[in-house]
């Protein structure tokens, strides 16, 4: 690279390439520009592979999504080898599965482990990236790709009292390694998402007394979880071409939801007749019915009714029924949680719900925390609340491009982006799965690897065609970022306080971070971009 003589007697390491993350994009992301023949790196904090899946280790931790579909299509030899022992895999076998991928294209000679990027400062002069690390280094490369993740920054609450309180403190998406021992113990945790609902569901039933803080209530449908049988096994190794055709044509990426359109309109007994054999088969069939559910009320309100009517079938008591269940948003617009026995849960004589919207919490004291004026005693508390998604982890690396312009400044409003995948004064700099993508409402996988072959090609036309730079155009962002609203507000999800909405995170501008076109959608928009010369964006030899 003709910049390298610059740095020849300095302590630098010269690439061509830097991956910020070594999740499931950034380890794609390595093999892919490995295979074009660049020098890459990949930086992360963790000990080892799997971003998010590495750091989440809490007890009941598992994906929402089908394990044949959260899974990497790119190679068919990958996916013969592999063989998923559950329908809805677990943390320890997603991240066994990702350390096998990791393996089988020997990814780690070119990962720095517990590294972490303090900063990439664009020089204009040498058209190059400057990333300094927590270890000490200086890397320069004329590409950085950040595949730091949508959850990946966990989020403390501001609770006063914490350091005083004198158990055991967890946050799910930082569980230490081993067994944590609850038996007999009085645990309380905070937040009932789908982290919360997880855990909470495989702990209850050895702890000695549970108390869960519940501020908002989930729509919770159940995952209806069962082992790989070698007949279903064989079935999904000898179709894979076929069920990874379904995920990237379907609208979330999800192939096994299949669309029943209109039941809506059906007469009432034979709507909820496939009501009921969707709610029995599970996840995917029973969200099947439901495909404008973010897009036409009626539908939605259907939805909701008939989750809200399972809760109270469940839950024996009355008063804690009607505090678990959901009225004051509609089904979708918060993630919806997968449960496996979480209602059952609240039948337990050893289990306690505390309504935070009733008795918030005034704060943390020695022995356990003071909500409502009630202090209720703990051994162990679990702070499941949650992350700064889709932003938290780009804002918290200074990152500067022309001018020394800080990201951090440019979305103080609210992040703004072209196809989530860059920004102007930020050239060469690839944003994976970024703010207004489709990736926090869809499969990851399959949105993840569409963006990593996006950048990955767009690398290699730039290499062929002698550009030196790329960088998105004010204009075309901000055309992007008017059909990210104008389809947010054909959807119900304007209505809701959720993370997609920056909602969870005080100071956190409000705006809908994500794209709710479809995953097909915005794939062919984002093929139109480059089969058109990369319109929208500039190009500098």
């Amino acid at each position: 690279m003709n910049y390298s003589q610059d740095y020849k007697q300095k302590n630098v390491i010269v690439l061509d390439a830097i991956v910020v993350g070594a999740g499931v994009g950034g380890m794609y992301m390595l093999h892919r520009l490995r295979e074009q023949g660049l020098k890459v790196r990949v930086f992360d904090d963790a000990p080892g592979v799997g971003g998010t899946w590495y750091w989440n280790r809490y007890p009941g931790a598992r994906c929402d999504v089908a394990s044949t579909e959260y899974s990497y299509s790119f190679s068919d030899e990958i996916q013969q080898e592999w063989t998923w022992s559950e329908e809805f895999a677990g943390q320890p076998e997603i991240l066994r599965y990702l350390n096998f991928v990791a393996d089988k294209l020997n990814l780690r000679s070119d990962i720095s482990f517990e590294t972490r990027v303090l900063s990439a400062i664009y020089s204009e002069n040498a058209k190059s990236w400057t990333v300094e690390t927590s270890g000490g280094d200086t890397v320069v490369a004329k590409y950085c790709i950040m595949a730091t993740g949508n959850l990946s920054s966990p989020h403390f609450p501001d609770i006063p009292g914490l350091r005083n309180f004198k158990g055991e403190v967890y946050h799910s998406a930082r569980w230490p390694e081993g067994q944590t021992q609850f038996g007999g113990k009085r645990v309380g945790v905070i937040g009932t998402g789908s982290t919360g609902i997880q855990l909470i569901q495989t702990i209850a039933p050895s702890v000695g007394h549970l108390t869960v803080f519940q501020r908002t209530p989930a729509y919770a449908i159940p995952a209806k979880n069962q082992a790989m049988t070698a007949e279903r096994v064989a079935e999904v190794k000898s179709t894979y071409a076929e069920i990874r055709k379904r995920s990237f044509e379907h609208y979330l990426g999800m192939g096994y939801m299949t669309a029943q359109m209109g039941l809506r309109h059906l007469p009432r007994e034979e709507r909820d007749r496939h009501y009921h054999e969707g709610w029995k088969k599970g996840a995917g069939a029973f969200m099947g019915c439901f495909p404008e559910l973010w897009f036409n009320k009626e539908e939605n309100d259907l939805a909701a009714e008939f989750i809200r009517q399972r809760i109270r079938n469940v839950v024996v008591d009355k008063n804690v029924a009607a505090a678990l269940t959901p009225t004051d948003y509609h089904v979708g617009t918060k993630r919806i949680c997968l449960e496996m026995g979480y209602y059952d849960v609240f039948n337990q004589p050893n289990t306690e719900l505390v309504d935070l919207r009733k008795s918030p919490i005034e704060r943390i004291t020695e022995n356990g925390v003071l909500a409502g004026e009630m202090e209720y005693p703990l051994d162990i508390l679990i702070f499941a609340t949650g992350f700064d998604a889709i932003t938290g982890a780009l804002i918290r690396i200074d990152i500067r491009g022309r001018g020394g312009k800080s990201l951090q400044e440019a979305w103080k409003n609210g992040p703004r982006t072209y196809l989530g995948l860059a920004a102007p004064d930020f050239p060469n700099l690839f944003i994976m799965n970024g703010p207004t993508s489709p990736s926090p409402v869809s499969n990851f996988f399959p949105a993840i690897e569409q963006n990593v072959d996006w950048i990955a090609d767009c690398i290699a036309f730039l290499r062929e065609s002698g550009r030196q730079t790329i960088e998105a155009v004010d204009a075309a962002q901000q055309r992007w970022m008017d059909h990210v609203n104008e389809v947010a507000g054909q959807t119900l999800f304007l209505t809701a306080n959720s993370w997609f909405m920056g909602a969870n995170i005080p100071g956190k501008a409000r705006q809908i971070m994500v794209y709710l076109g479809g995953f097909p959608s915005y794939s062919q928009r984002c093929a139109d971009v480059a089969r058109n010369g990369y319109h929208g964006f500039a190009l500098d030899a």
